[in-house]
């Protein structure tokens, strides 16, 4: 079936519904819904999306969307589609520019306005340790001390794991619920949900339907969805196949170093708590602790030659470095770096 809307995982489609001038309304209703313990926005400002170092010499940042309120509050909403390495690392360097843009020539207090860093994620982050974490949807960032007591309020970042909402069109109980729906179901809608029916909704609905763009438009956005499915295919092919490969590898190599610790964990305390028995407590605990190490290095790997995969075969359909640098989170000399092996 056909599809009615666009997708908002694409560039195009993202920024058509949240990065225009026509579309502060919805933008600003979006960041009022997700961040509503502080005071509402009532206008906001778009500004430069590309952002240079102080030098010739240093990275620049692109953004999605760059604007700030009229307090001079700074947000930054970027569309991840694709998990690298150093995403968390990539979001707080973003911080600095927007930070940095607050100095003020001659004397100056230091005084800075709010800054939010918000990441809508086409994939889940594999480093928490508890089960409620792990699927938590939404995910606030502050910087606080040691004592999990806050330190500093104005730097924030929001990330938004699309993959962990499932909740039903029933179970939408929250403006913040009702945006996450529609941009997760957004592609697949071909009649408007009932619980869409606000002036805020309908103009976003307006501005999705395909049949309210021209031909320009849709050749643009045809161009975007075909970059986005094809990365996709190349990133789920190279995923499922570097993790079965990293997990065998792991297993492998964590049963043997497992044998090879225990062996020799489990011969020293049997010398002291009685050879047989020692030997195999030994033996088990240094299994388990071997599979675990040699699992994630396996996975490390796995990851990385992943990522190799997805960079080669996104150049070999005849993505640009940009586009791959955009959609994959790498930077240009890093893919150059891979292409160059």
């Amino acid at each position: 079936m056909k599809a009615r809307f666009i997708n908002p995982y694409t560039d195009y489609g993202f920024k058509k519904i949240f990065g225009e001038e026509a579309s502060k309304p919805l933008l600003i209703d979006f960041l009022n819904a997700l961040l509503p313990a502080r005071q509402k926005i009532t206008d906001l400002s778009f500004k430069n999306l590309e952002q240079l170092g102080p030098s010739h010499i240093d990275r620049k940042a692109i953004f999605d969307i760059y604007c700030e309120n009229d307090k001079g509050e700074k947000f930054i909403v970027e569309l991840q589609k694709a998990k690298h390495n150093y995403f968390k690392d990539r979001t707080v360097y973003y911080a600095t520019f927007p930070i940095r843009d607050q100095a003020e020539k001659g004397d100056w207090n230091y005084r800075l306005q709010h800054v939010y860093c918000i990441g809508i994620l086409d994939f889940t982050f594999d480093d928490y340790e508890s089960e409620p974490e792990r699927s938590e949807v939404i995910h606030t960032v502050q910087l606080k001390n040691q004592n999990n007591r806050l330190f500093y309020d104005k730097l924030t970042f929001v990330y938004l794991e699309m993959p962990n909402f499932d909740k039903t069109e029933e179970e939408l109980t929250t403006r913040i619920d009702q945006w996450l729906y529609f941009i997760k179901h957004l592609e697949d809608f071909q009649q408007i949900p009932s619980i869409f029916k606000d002036d805020v909704f309908t103009q976003a609905f307006e501005k999705a339907e395909l049949a309210n763009m021209g031909e320009k438009e849709i050749n643009v956005y045809e161009d975007s969805l075909k970059v986005y499915r094809d990365l996709k295919g190349v990133i789920d092919t190279a995923y499922y196949e570097g993790l079965i490969e990293g997990e065998e590898k792991g297993r492998l190599e964590g049963e043997e170093k497992g044998r090879l610790e225990g062996e020799e964990k489990g011969r020293l305390e049997g010398e002291e708590k009685g050879r047989l028995e020692g030997l195999i407590e030994g033996e088990e605990k240094g299994r388990l602790e071997g599979e675990e190490k040699g699992r994630k290095e396996g996975e490390e790997k796995g990851q990385k030659e992943q990522q190799t995969k997805i960079v080669n075969q996104a150049y070999a359909m005849g993505l640009s470095i940009k586009e791959i640098s955009q959609l994959t989170g790498l930077s240009e000399s890093d893919i150059w770096a891979i292409l160059s092996v």
